[in-house]
């Protein structure tokens, strides 16, 4: 039970301080890609050297820190196409004609570009969650409750969760209900909790972060001490069981045809995720299709770009003596590149990051040659200037896979013995290394 509370504490550690970012499917692999990752470490571990580690907290953060930001990196580049050397930079990007109220991505493959369809979507009304209002409650009086240990039920999906709280002599109306908003915080359980003060009454007020309703169940979660194990009376005097607003699903014309989603974000025909913002306006019409090749080459430069520059300024923001390798690595690979991304409008500063100085060249770069507008025509055949972008992102694809598999090469170690090397041989140390700074003061 203590190992396992403590390989909890760890991951939650984890999941909060580097891995903010929800995963996406390019952090899903196939069977063959896994052996080849695999493969990589055992050969990364026969050559490593037995190397003593900077033991520091920092020097801990740091590695995972590079680590995750490398994977997003890998993540950024894999989302504009691919990660093969001929895919890269060429999907395809949605547009909506009013992003303010529907905002589109396109999620499909290269081959689902042909039957990707253009439609009109008009937004009634978008999914919301749950909303429970408690009394409004004098703050400053004595919680009309008995001293005691009280308990209620919460209910969430088919899920049940008792909640145990104790009231004290002397406490207040806001003592109580301040405690149970970080009691709901603390739980993560999809419910926001705060409390509302309106002059010199406060309430408990909670919210679902998951929204719409379905035929079988017609609320997020319902709260209840009936049937608690401690003292009941704390619901009905708090009057959180009381939902002020309920959950609804999102409403939306497509092409005329009503339709529901049970979330503000969905796909439509595993192409396009749409995330409804606004309501229509005067139940005009909002037009979303392929942005295109021009476009999409276009946008797809300054993803890539602004994913770059989003790498180098989170390893700067380690101190400068862990960070001045990685940066000067990379810094290095973009001063390759430099003269040459000069003369399609990019350029390179001296702190390595890259800059779009000049949008107009850039656009000529990528439009076909023998007309003067882009329209709807197709990129010229072989533009070389996007060759030039294309080589420079694989070249940042190579530094970022090397830089996931192998965080340790940046870590501040003293050598202590090189392999022989007539007699390598792989064994775990350097992965394990790496593992094990993720359970440092936890076990």
């Amino acid at each position: 039970m203590a190992y396992s509370a403590a390989l909890n504490t760890v991951y939650n550690h984890y999941l909060q301080t580097y891995s903010q970012t929800r995963s996406s499917r390019y952090d899903t692999h196939k069977r063959g890609e896994l052996r080849g990752i695999y493969r990589s470490i055992v050969e990364q571990n026969r050559k490593s050297p037995l190397f003593l580690l900077d033991n520091k907290k920092e020097s801990h953060e740091f590695a995972v820190g590079l680590k995750e930001n490398a994977r997003n990196l890998r993540n950024t580049i894999a989302s504009l196409g691919g990660l093969n050397e001929g895919e890269i930079l060429n999907k395809k990007t949605a547009f909506s004609s009013n992003p303010e109220i529907v905002n589109v991505h396109y999620v499909g493959d290269s081959e689902n570009i042909a039957n990707a369809p253009e439609f009109d979507i008009i937004v009634n009304r978008l999914a919301a969650g749950q909303e429970n209002t408690g009394h409004m409650l004098f703050s400053d009086d004595k919680i009309g409750l008995p001293v005691g240990s009280y308990s209620f039920d919460l209910s969430i999906g088919e899920t049940n969760y008792e909640f145990q709280f104790q009231v004290n002599e002397g406490e207040t109306n806001l003592d109580i209900q301040n405690r149970l908003a970080r009691l709901f915080k603390n739980a993560d359980l999809g419910l926001t909790a705060s409390v509302i003060v309106e002059d010199d009454y406060s309430a408990l007020k909670l919210f679902s972060n998951q929204t719409g309703k379905t035929a079988s169940r017609n609320f997020q979660f319902a709260i209840s001490d009936d049937k608690t194990s401690k003292t009941a009376g704390s619901v009905s005097y708090l009057g959180i069981d009381n939902i002020t607003k309920e959950a609804a699903n999102a409403e939306f014309l497509l092409n005329g045809e009503p339709r529901f989603a049970v979330s503000n974000t969905f796909t439509v025909e595993k192409v396009f995720e749409l995330n409804l913002i606004d309501v229509s306006k005067n139940d005009d019409p909002i037009q979303v299709g392929l942005k295109t090749s021009v476009e999409s080459i276009r946008e797809n430069i300054s993803s890539l770009v602004d994913g770059y520059n989003h790498f180098m300024a989170s390893a700067s923001h380690f101190n400068e003596h862990q960070s001045r390798q990685i940066i000067g690595d990379m810094r290095n690979i973009a001063m390759l590149y430099q003269y040459e991304m000069a003369d399609i409008g990019l350029s390179v500063n001296d702190n390595g990051q890259i800059n779009i100085a000049n949008p107009e060249i850039l656009a000529r770069m990528i439009r076909p040659q023998d007309k003067g507008e882009a329209g709807d025509e197709e990129v010229s055949s072989s533009p070389a200037g996007l060759k030039t972008i294309q080589s420079f992102t694989n070249a940042v694809l190579r530094k970022s896979n090397q830089i996931t598999l192998n965080p340790m090469e940046y870590v501040d170690k003293k050598i202590i013995a090189y392999k022989n090397p007539n007699r390598c041989f792989a064994n775990p140390y350097m992965t394990s290394a790496y593992s094990g700074m993720m359970f440092n003061s936890y076990c």
